[in-house]
């Protein structure tokens, strides 16, 4: 059994026990958080989508962890100007664990 969730403007595919970096959410580590915009539900050959968010079904999460992804280094340079921008950025993440999927 697998579902397609949508939070902080991206889609994943999750199945209970999967663990995944998503975009930072306000809880606490250990907490337990729900996910209610829920695009898509397959259990075997029975898969029911929604038009675009599922009424009644969410999932049911984790929080383990907090931290940040690795340094995205951004370098601008213009050309026989000797002009030149160096800049990095490191975007925070929380992990959670997968604990239920409700239809």
């Amino acid at each position: 059994m697998y579902a397609v969730i949508k939070t902080g403007g991206k889609q994943y595919k999750v199945a209970v026990g999967d663990k995944l970096k998503i975009e930072v959410i306000p809880a606490d580590i250990g907490g337990k958080i729900t996910i209610s915009e829920v695009l898509m539900v397959a259990d075997g050959d029975n898969v029911v989508v929604g038009s675009p968010i599922l009424d009644g079904a969410n999932v049911a999460a984790t929080v383990i962890g907090t931290g940040r992804h690795k340094k995205v280094r951004i370098f601008k340079m213009r050309r026989r100007k000797h002009s030149q921008k160096s800049q990095g950025h490191r975007q925070n993440y929380s992990e959670i664990q997968i604990d239920a999927i409700n239809k």
